[in-house]
């Protein structure tokens, strides 16, 4: 008789309320999990700045200029902050020349989505 795994704490109905964060399964017993965000990223803004959507991906401006990865280097930063999470625990995984990116977080999801749903850009535009 094999051991019955307990439900995750992130449902996948909770994950489908915001289309930009997508769940990994656990890598092992009593892991958390992780999970991707889709960013959509303007840079050379004046600061940096969560606005809302853009093609089921966050919209971000960015204060840094894309060049030789230094946008790259102030969304990991900005991502970090915002999530109060080590910069070791987010990956950019696709995306590194892109407007479009995605980066994964090695952490419980529900972290993520807590704090997608305090975003006041993101009820505001429907997210």
């Amino acid at each position: 008789m094999s051991k019955a795994r307990p439900a995750p704490r992130t449902t996948p109905a909770l994950v489908a309320a915001w289309p930009c964060l997508h769940l990994i399964a656990p890598s092992g017993p009593g892991k958390a999990g992780a999970c991707t965000l889709d960013i959509s990223v303007s840079p050379n803004a004046k600061r940096t700045e969560l606005v809302g959507w853009h093609d089921g991906a966050l919209r971000v401006r960015l204060a840094a200029a894309p060049v030789e990865g230094a946008a790259n280097i102030a969304l990991h930063r900005w991502l970090a902050d915002e999530l109060s999470i080590p910069r070791a625990s987010i990956t950019l995984i696709r995306g590194d020349t892109s407007r479009r990116k995605q980066w994964r977080i090695d952490q419980d999801p529900t972290l993520v989505t807590q704090w997608l749903a305090r975003q006041a850009c993101l009820a505001q535009a429907g997210g």
